[in-house]
């Protein structure tokens, strides 16, 4: 893993701001399920993805209002990419061709996406 890829707990904080779009540690805090972790915990998340160039700020006194600096799809796009590269030898069909085979696409879903991909052309 490296800097440009979130853990299970930094995605989970970054949906949460880019659903919000902004958002202090407690409005995150509040944003999450039970069980909540620590203030502490959440508020040490988001300093790493500050660290990590994912996350701004903006100060309010002894506050700060997080923001994101990456969109969802931003990030998605690079992730998958990633992906690609390291699993599939960087082959688009091959990346296609395992979740196609794998997951047993409906007719429908198979239309779908050969659509899509005609309408590419």
């Amino acid at each position: 893993m490296n800097d440009r890829t979130l853990t299970r707990a930094e995605l989970q904080l970054m949906q949460i701001l880019w659903d919000k779009g902004e958002a202090f540690v407690n409005d995150i805090l509040d944003a999450l399920p039970e069980p909540k972790p620590a203030y502490s915990t959440v508020s040490t998340i988001v300093r790493i993805l500050v660290s990590k160039g994912f996350v701004s700020y903006r100060s309010y006194g002894k506050s700060h209002r997080y923001y994101p600096l990456i969109s969802r799809q931003e990030y998605t796009s690079q992730f998958m990419m990633g992906v690609r590269d390291v699993l599939f030898g960087g082959s688009n069909v091959s990346m296609l061709s395992f979740f196609a085979q794998r997951e047993r696409l409906s007719g429908r879903e198979r239309r779908e996406l050969i659509g899509m991909l005609e309408d590419m052309e």
